[in-house]
């Protein structure tokens, strides 16, 4: 047995070390800790890095971009680069037409395949397993696969050329990766217990009324999740809604496909020794402008995404 000056010296001695690297018991080391904070950081600095860099050279003059002492804060602060690129994106008219064709089949995208997805996960189904599967199914195969079929379809229906596809493809749950969001529904709907719907019944409550007044609002994370997740993956989309709409709606992310084109027709006659030229600060100003919508609505929910995620255990890209 040691002593109370033996113990005493071999903790001072010793043990340091030891918490360092391993901690104690029930606690992380603070080894662990740094190590954990330096990956996270790591990993943050990849993510945000596109977005800091952007930022900076987009706020960049002509003189600033070729000078090679300049590199991330400009020597002055220049809009003329958000000017050009906000008239080449005609901005106003491709939000508009973006806020058009994302807003309303995201909203119709969740609450279709809540209702899908509670109806699963709360209700003895037929063939239940096999609906599940065919889902994952469906998400498996690639969206291009199914694009000619369906413009046939609305094609002898007169709906080329309009958004009604686009809507009516969302108002029937098949919205871009909705395979996701029926899982994610379906998974949050058939663990949260049983004995808040069946308390419910018991006071007389249909199942309507149990639907939108007991499972709804507990499932707020997963609502959040997938209405977040298909605007972003609507707003962003440049193959489906070209093909449908065929130029009815025009939005920002097909605007900054043909951003060169568009901004030699608008430029054409500017020299490049005026700062006319189209230049790397105006192509990424015209991306910013692209991506400012999606970040604000970020910015503005971001306490209830971070929240949704952790609840519902779903990554995105």
């Amino acid at each position: 047995m040691r002593s109370k000056d033996e113990k005493h010296k071999y903790v001072g001695g010793l043990h340091p070390f030891r918490y360092f690297f391993l901690g104690r018991i029930g606690k992380s080391s603070i080894f662990s800790k740094l190590l954990t904070y330096g990956i996270l950081t790591g990993l943050g600095f990849v993510f945000i890095y596109p977005l800091i860099y952007m930022t900076s050279v987009s706020f960049m003059d002509s003189k600033d971009l070729v000078d090679s002492t300049v590199t991330w804060i400009p020597t002055h602060l220049s809009l003329e680069s958000f000017i050009k690129a906000s008239r080449t994106l005609e901005l106003w008219d491709g939000i508009k037409d973006s806020l058009i064709i994302t807003v309303i089949p995201a909203i119709l995208q969740t609450v279709v395949l809540a209702c899908a997805g509670y109806g699963l996960g709360r209700f003895r189904v037929p063939l239940k397993k096999v609906w599940i599967a065919l889902s994952v199914l469906m998400f498996l195969v690639p969206a291009q696969v199914t694009m000619i079929p369906r413009f046939l379809l609305f094609n002898t229906y007169k709906m080329i050329g309009t958004i009604w596809p686009v809507y009516l493809i969302s108002a029937l749950g098949q919205g871009i990766k909705s395979s996701i969001f029926l899982l994610v529904y379906y998974n949050f709907f058939a663990t949260y217990p049983k004995a808040l719907d069946e308390a419910a019944r018991i006071d007389g409550a249909g199942r309507l009324r149990v639907f939108i007044q007991i499972a709804l609002p507990m499932a707020k994370p997963a609502i959040v999740v997938c209405f977040l997740f298909s605007f972003i993956w609507t707003w962003n989309d440049t193959t489906q809604i070209p093909q449908y709409s065929t130029g009815a709606v025009t939005t920002l992310p097909m605007h900054l496909q043909q951003f060169v084109d568009r901004f030699n027709k608008l430029y054409s006659s500017a020299s490049v020794s005026t700062g006319g030229a189209l230049n790397e600060s105006i192509r990424l100003a015209g991306t910013l402008l692209t991506i400012l919508p999606l970040i604000i609505l970020y910015l503005v929910l971001q306490k209830e995404f971070v929240e949704s995620i952790e609840k519902t255990g779903i990554t995105g890209e």
